[in-house]
């Protein structure tokens, strides 16, 4: 490793989340020798990938990427960003590309750019499972051709080496497709030769930016510094501190293990980790281990499925508010039968399901005995169905039901509180995840392919692999 730590600036958890222009000088100030940041992830679920487009709006992806491209300029260092577009699929990083290339031309920057595509073959797959190189993670199984063939959309979650690569071959920005947080936090120090147990836990715990500082919302950033035997985190923001507390916490974060976190080639171990307060407002880890293991890849395939339509009623009914399990199973079971009766065998394999917000609608479970009644509820109508037409006709089907179902047959019909008219709102097709697996493979960068633009070379492009 160089002399000294390796400093790492990390603006935000998420690029389009909003860097602060202050953070970045201070940071860029105190010695940064690159600028890193994650651009996404699966927690907004699979649309993102099957449909190859960002849940972020692109003026905010453009205005935190014109702060990084122009910081990283200026200051002579790289910025490296990964999982971009949010999912990290092809159609995702070259939305980001070309974001890239408008802020070059309207700022007069020649970076040369590297794009990491991790997007996946399908025929490649289907060899390496059938050569026995793929294998599940809890709950799913064995995976077969079918499945991958049903995918539309399938990455593979890169880990630090190809971003290596391309800092060895003198990327200035580096917009990867989709890779572990850790290891596009962590790649530059990894290239410098930094202790490898401490990059992967500073990355771990740098990840969402402020997210591992006392006071998540002072600030956007902060500012990693890895030595020979540990690291150094403090925030960019001076109102805000970092704290033994706050820094362990973040092993917590997206991870069942807090103690231990599988990334691609090896296991980061912090059970003996001791963390110190440097200052008031930095904390220094030491302690952290790093096992080696043979190196796999997370796969995640997204694909459309079938359709839905929704409805939505308001109730404040005392009647029905104290008998709300009651209520829903009467009502769910009317509807089942209606559209049977009205539809037939021409509704296919349809489903419908009632979400009773207020009550159990985010948990499904039913509620404890001598629970208080709500005020009032919501109830979500969900149908779905093999096409948009049959979820519609379903719930067209179930409107005079679902709007005026009595909860006594021997009272007057209800009437419920709708949000708007035409009550019916078709939502298109269900996107699902259809993988939890991962591949294996002796070479990190097997899987991935690397084009270069480089704007200092009059725009010359050109793949390596």
């Amino acid at each position: 490793m160089e002399n000294g730590p390796i400093k790492i600036l990390v603006p935000v958890g998420s690029l389009g989340a909003g860097v602060r222009e202050e953070e970045l000088q201070y940071g860029l100030a105190q010695g940064a020798q690159a600028i890193a940041t994650d651009a996404g992830s699966t927690d907004s679920g699979a649309a993102y990938l099957a449909l190859g487009k960002s849940k972020n709006d692109r003026s905010s992806v453009k205005r935190d990427l014109a702060l990084l491209m122009k910081a990283g300029a200026e200051a002579g260092i790289p910025v490296i960003v990964g999982t971009c577009g949010q999912a990290g699929g092809d159609r995702n990083l070259d939305w980001t590309r070309d974001i890239a290339l408008e802020i070059a031309a309207e700022f007069g920057l020649k970076p040369k750019i590297a794009l990491l595509y991790s997007e996946q073959d399908k025929a490649v797959l289907k060899a390496k499972n059938a050569a026995g190189k793929i294998r599940p993670l809890p709950p799913l199984g064995p995976l077969d051709d079918a499945t991958i063939e049903a995918c539309d959309h399938i990455v593979a979650a890169m880990g630090a080496e190809p971003y290596i690569a391309a800092l060895r071959e003198g990327a200035d920005l580096i917009l990867g497709g989709r890779t572990t947080d850790t290891a596009v936090i962590g790649s530059f120090a990894l290239w410098r030769g930094a202790h490898t147990a401490a990059t992967w836990h500073a990355a771990k715990v740098a990840e969402c930016g402020a997210q591992c500082t006392v006071n998540t919302g002072e600030g956007a950033g902060v500012l990693i510094s890895i030595g020979a035997e540990g690291f150094e985190v403090e925030p960019l923001s001076l109102a805000n501190q970092c704290s033994p507390h706050s820094v362990s916490a973040h092993m917590l974060y997206e991870n069942s293990n807090p103690f231990r976190l599988t990334e691609p080639g090896g296991v980061l171990d912090v059970t003996e980790s001791i963390y110190a307060p440097v200052n008031e407002r930095t904390v220094r880890v030491t302690g952290s281990r790093w096992e080696p293991q043979p190196y796999t890849m997370k796969l995640e395939g997204a694909a459309a499925g079938r359709f839905q339509t929704l409805m939505l009623i308001g109730i404040q009914d005392p009647e029905v508010l104290s008998r709300l399990d009651e209520f829903h199973d009467k009502l769910l079971h009317a509807l089942y039968q209606r559209t049977r009766r009205t539809i037939g065998e021409a509704a296919g394999d349809f489903h419908i399901s009632l979400r009773i917000y207020g009550w159990n609608a985010v948990s499904g479970d039913t509620p404890a005995p001598g629970t208080p009644a709500p005020r009032e509820v919501g109830v979500l109508f969900i149908a779905t169905a093999d096409t948009q037409a049959m979820a519609t006709q379903i719930a067209n089907t179930c409107n005079a039901y679902f709007f005026h179902f009595p909860l006594l047959r021997d009272k007057e019909l209800p009437s419920y509180g709708f949000a708007f008219t035409p009550a019916e709102v078709e939502r298109g097709p269900i996107y699902e995840f259809k993988l939890n697996h991962v591949v294996e493979t002796d070479d990190p960068l097997e899987l991935v392919r690397t084009q270069w633009i480089d704007l200092s070379d009059e725009g010359t492009a050109h793949a390596d692999r």
